[in-house]
């Protein structure tokens, strides 16, 4: 089994910054791509931004020019560090991994509880 585990969401004015952090654990051979998504209430969930294993990323327009998707292969980590936040980026953001099995190299779709972020006006 694999664990994701985010961190770094919370309150915020308009044009603040935010951090968020997802760090997988488990049963890990390897991650493939990682990624971001956020659920705003009433709407359907939504890529933000993904990244490769060999660090090729891509945004939602929504976000591009405001949100840097980076991982640390090393600590199995992810992160979202989003500036210029604005409310309509306010939604629970949830993490995403690809994960390889050791025991069968299948790889595995997993997600995190989700962090709530609040941009207020």
């Amino acid at each position: 089994q694999v664990q994701l585990v985010e961190s770094g969401g919370g309150l915020v004015q308009t044009g603040g910054s935010l951090r968020l952090s997802c760090a997988a654990s488990g049963s890990i051979f390897r991650i493939n791509a990682m990624g971001w998504y956020r659920q705003a209430p009433g709407k359907q969930r939504e890529l933000v931004a993904a990244i490769t294993s060999g660090d090729s990323t891509n945004y939602a327009d929504s976000v591009k020019g405001r949100f840097t998707i980076s991982r640390d292969n090393a600590k199995n980590t992810v992160y979202l560090q989003m500036n210029s936040l604005k409310p309509e980026d306010t939604a629970v953001y949830y993490c995403n991994a690809n994960v390889v099995s050791p025991s069968s190299l299948n790889a595995h779709f997993y997600w995190g509880q989700g962090t709530q972020v609040t941009v207020s006006s």
